[in-house]
């Protein structure tokens, strides 16, 4: 004869439960937002990745909880929906990384796993109210469960770009919070062993155990994505609050990438940095002041120092990181020539709309070397009012250029940044819009690539003043930068603004439909 289990008093089972209840909820939200940020970093425009993942999430949560009325036992069933979250949850990012490494493409196991944790996720609120209910908690309602998943989802919203995404991988936070899941399910079957089958410790245990190790090898499995995704070997990989840093090397050859998308390949960059910065100096009439926004790699600081007559520099760039690893590692800093370093620049780590605004300083040359527009957040910077606040930050014989993308790749997308500017309201002149200068030049790495020079008035027919030493740009192929193919001309061009983001479609369509 056997004596059965003694139930614990159902004081400590409730207020386990409503713990649970705040625990999943940010466990579930993490994994969206894991979700969402990986899909945007791999197939860019995070507005539609963000908008596809969110309303999949949530429209699986819907199904979990109208599936939920099918769980027999809703203490098993919540068990075993934290063992199948704490699996699929925790290898979500490993998985989309080393697809996106093998086969080029996220699409199946993103939306796969988003159904999936969406499914279980919305079956854990039903459950949790079932059991709080047949334990007999007192006065119980199902709103206080929901505060309590609204409570979670609050904290895991700021968590995760304050705490988890500045000290964790994308991919230890996917297994940490695998862990989690696994956790509440093991505390939750100690807790009410009394109602449960022996049966299932074992696949519990053994789960916890596969997760442990693997978040434990975060780090190798982060090497390994990175080894997959590049060709080259890696020689620094980070995350910052604002972008993941890479850092790869083959030979002499080094490369950066953020967010895993190519910013240099010092085989070829001096063609890009040429092309950005000399022409637009070379053809200011005083280049005393100059204003750098992006360029935190220090290599547009380089050209610019080769100009006799620059007395200040100033270097505006979100991540402090990159500011930081370009000047203080002797590897990197060599590449730029140590120019973050020269006491002529002055380094400002902030947004370059908010330092636009709020700075009083008139320039004689500013140089966008920004990244390219393929989400809202980066397409502000190529708007009309953006370059109407950069106007304003321009003497009246400066000069302002930006890189614009390709012509070929991205033709209207290229034609709208030159419009925009075109259709900028000009300080000098009211009612007019700003002269623009639109060119090209081939840098290997990215393809054929364009830039546009503004000013207040008219630019002059004439060759840049050009320093000595440089490795491509000469007279002649300045005048052959000007010319534009019968497909590369301007067609479909608008005004990209702050309302309506003509830009994103446009770059995000002209490279599908290269490279998709």
């Amino acid at each position: 004869m056997t004596t059965a289990t003694p139930a614990p008093p159902p004081g400590p089972r409730v207020a386990w439960l409503w713990v649970a209840t705040f625990a999943v909820a940010v466990a579930g939200l993490v994994y969206e937002l894991i979700a969402a940020t990986v899909s945007s970093y791999l197939l860019g425009d995070s507005i539609r990745q963000f908008s596809f993942v969110i309303g999949v999430f949530l429209s699986a949560m819907g199904a979990g909880a109208w599936l939920s009325r099918h769980v027999g036992d809703a203490t098993l069933g919540f068990v075993s929906a934290q063992i199948g979250l704490g699996v699929i949850g925790g290898v979500t990012a490993p998985l989309l990384f080393f697809a996106y490494a093998w086969y080029g493409s996220v699409g199946l196991p993103l939306y796969g796993s988003l159904v999936l944790i969406g499914v279980l996720s919305g079956m854990e609120i039903p459950l949790i109210a079932r059991i709080l209910k047949e334990i007999g908690a007192a006065e119980f309602r199902f709103e206080n469960v929901l505060t309590a998943d609204y409570v979670g989802a609050l904290a895991a919203s700021l968590a995760f770009p304050l705490l988890i995404v500045p000290h964790l991988s994308l991919i230890a936070a996917s297994l940490a919070f695998g862990v989690l899941n696994l956790l509440v399910g093991g505390f939750t079957l100690w807790l009410f062993r009394d109602r449960l089958p022996r049966a299932i410790f074992a696949p519990w245990a053994v789960t916890l155990a596969a997760m442990v190790l693997a978040f434990g090898a975060s780090d190798r499995l982060v090497a390994a994505v990175d080894a997959a995704l590049f060709e080259d070997t890696v020689i620094l990989s980070e995350r910052t609050p604002y972008q993941a840093i890479s850092v790869t090397r083959f030979g002499d050859r080094t490369r950066l990438f953020l967010d895993h998308s190519i910013q240099f390949d010092t085989l070829d960059e001096h063609r890009y940095h040429e092309a950005l910065v000399h022409p637009a100096l070379g053809l200011a009439p005083r280049v005393a002041e100059v204003l750098i926004l992006g360029g935190g790699d220090g290599m547009a600081a380089r050209e610019v120092l080769r100009h006799e007559g620059v007395e200040r520099v100033t270097l505006v760039d979100l991540d402090p990181r990159v500011t930081e690893l370009f000047s203080r590692n002797a590897d990197l800093a060599a590449l730029n020539g140590g120019a973050l370093n020269d006491q002529r620049v002055t380094i400002v780590n902030a947004d370059a709309w908010a330092f636009v605004s709020d700075d009083t300083t008139v320039y004689d040359v500013i140089i966008a070397d920004l990244p390219d527009p393929h989400s809202i957040g980066l397409s502000k910077l190529y708007t009309v009012e953006f370059y109407a606040l950069m106007a304003e930050r321009l003497s009246s014989h400066g000069l302002f250029v930006t890189q614009a993308g390709s012509p070929t790749f991205a033709r209207d997308a290229f034609w709208t940044v030159e419009r925009t500017l075109a259709e900028t309201r000009n300080p000098v002149a009211p009612g007019e819009g700003l002269s623009t200068l639109p060119y090209h030049v081939y840098v290997p790495s990215f393809g054929d690539w364009g830039f546009v020079i503004a000013a207040m008035s008219d630019l002059a027919e004439r060759d840049p003043d050009l320093p000595g030493g440089l490795r491509y740009l000469t007279a002649e192929t300045w005048r052959a930068a000007r010319a534009f193919g019968a497909d590369q001309g301007p067609e479909g061009a608008e005004v990209n603004s702050i309302e309506g983001h003509a830009l994103v479609p446009l770059y995000t369509e002209g490279w599908d439909y290269w490279f998709r």
